[in-house]
């Protein structure tokens, strides 16, 4: 995208800026879902990366895309309205340090995306370093200097985001849950929650969840 490379994998978003030169390189089948839009002049700007991680977000990105390219031919009007859905959600997905994160060093950059595509698996430091070509002393100061937290404390900190979501968004069962972030453990995801989250992961889901922010803000 203008001359930057991406790789593109399972449950990623992107979104190309105006006027913007893309080539794409596939290895093999390829199957997305994409939405043309013009946008309005007005607004304040705001700065995402051009390509994310979705997440657990992924579903709730997709069902307004389709149910946009649904409403297209006969009610336009709802239409659009599912594609500003979908682009308000799509300007939250990334907090602030892994933003930081994707502008630093390209190690970092690496190291991010492959925390982030197998958050429930097993991750160890030294095999994110191999895989991102550093070493893992490298690393670590690279990564403490993009983010302002260890590498360690990164993977908690996106688990437990994972966790609150699942907890609060979905009829998963807490087993379940702990399991598809990696602490299959429930001692240990019970402490980490009430450590990361500040409540047990039954006061989590009985809390409210966060609502996104309306087009009107």
């Amino acid at each position: 995208m203008n001359g930057t490379e991406y790789i593109i994998r399972p449950g990623r978003v992107s979104l190309v800026p105006p006027g913007a030169e893309v080539r794409y390189r596939y290895r093999g089948r390829s199957s997305h879902l994409y939405v043309h839009l013009r946008l309005g002049s007005g607004g304040t700007p705001r700065s995402i990366p051009g390509v994310q991680h979705a997440g657990p977000d992924l579903a709730l990105l997709t069902t307004p895309l389709q149910q946009a390219l649904a409403a297209w031919p006969n009610a336009p009007v709802r239409a659009a309205a599912e594609v500003w859905a979908a682009l308000w959600r799509v300007s939250r997905l990334a907090p602030p340090r892994e933003r930081n994160a994707q502008a630093a060093h390209p190690a970092v950059a690496a190291a991010v995306a492959l925390i982030e595509a197998p958050l429930g698996q097993p991750l160890t430091v030294p095999d994110i370093a191999a895989a991102a070509g550093v070493s893992h002393n490298h690393l670590t100061r690279l990564f403490r200097a993009a983010t302002g937290e260890t590498v360690v404390g990164y993977i908690r900190a996106r688990r437990m985001e994972r966790a609150r979501h699942f907890l609060q968004a979905t009829t998963l069962s807490v087993p379940a849950v702990a399991a598809s972030v990696g602490i299959p453990d429930l001692q240990a995801f019970n402490k980490a929650c009430r450590r990361v989250l500040g409540a047990s992961p039954r006061g989590i889901r009985a809390a409210q969840p966060m609502s996104p922010p309306s087009p009107a803000q």
